[in-house]
């Protein structure tokens, strides 16, 4: 599904967009907390963004955890800004190049409650901020259970997600294969 492509590399192209992966996607686990599969994640946003008519990427970071600051650097790499970034877990966001790690376009913050529907809709809607549009937030689903049921097997997963953690190794471009 995911293997390495070489060192990632400042893209050039304006009409791209990066989905950026944080390292335990797909080799820690190969779903979300939801269960949500990673290889449908990618195949959804992939789609969304093919939808609308611009080419998407992937990169694994491999030093770093943070959400926005995966984020944000995905989207630096971008040709058009615009990054999408995944944690293992399915916390997902919308960043853009210019911003600060924690000030991005959309969060999605409760990782239990998106579906591929919603990843296809974030993927459409990163394109669309790539092609300089101003697209309506994707919807959110809200359960204020969902914290305090996901919590603590969140927390677990990112203490062993930190084993997978290389402060050594540069972003990688990932090559995306369906089987």
């Amino acid at each position: 599904m995911l293997t390495e492509a070489g060192i990632a590399k400042e893209g050039t192209d304006t009409d791209e967009v990066v989905i950026a992966i944080s390292v335990g996607f797909n080799e820690m686990k190969d779903e979300t907390l939801a269960g949500v599969r990673h290889a449908e994640i990618i195949r959804e946003m992939m789609a969304g963004i093919e939808e609308e008519g611009v080419t998407g990427r992937v990169v694994r970071f491999y030093d770093n955890l943070d959400l926005g600051v995966i984020g944000l650097r995905g989207a630096k790499l971008s040709g058009s800004g615009i990054g999408i970034g995944i944690q293992t877990r399915g916390t997902t966001l919308i960043h853009q190049e210019d911003l600060v790690p924690l000030s991005n376009l959309e969060l999605f913050p409760q990782a239990p409650l998106i579906d591929l529907e919603t990843f296809r809709a974030i993927g459409k809607n990163a394109a669309r901020y790539a092609k300089g549009e101003t697209p309506e937030p994707v919807p959110v689903a809200n359960d204020p259970m969902a914290r305090p049921t996901y919590q603590a097997l969140a927390a677990l997963w990112h203490i062993k997600e930190m084993g997978y953690k290389d402060e050594s190794k540069e972003p990688m471009e990932m090559e995306v294969s369906y089987e």
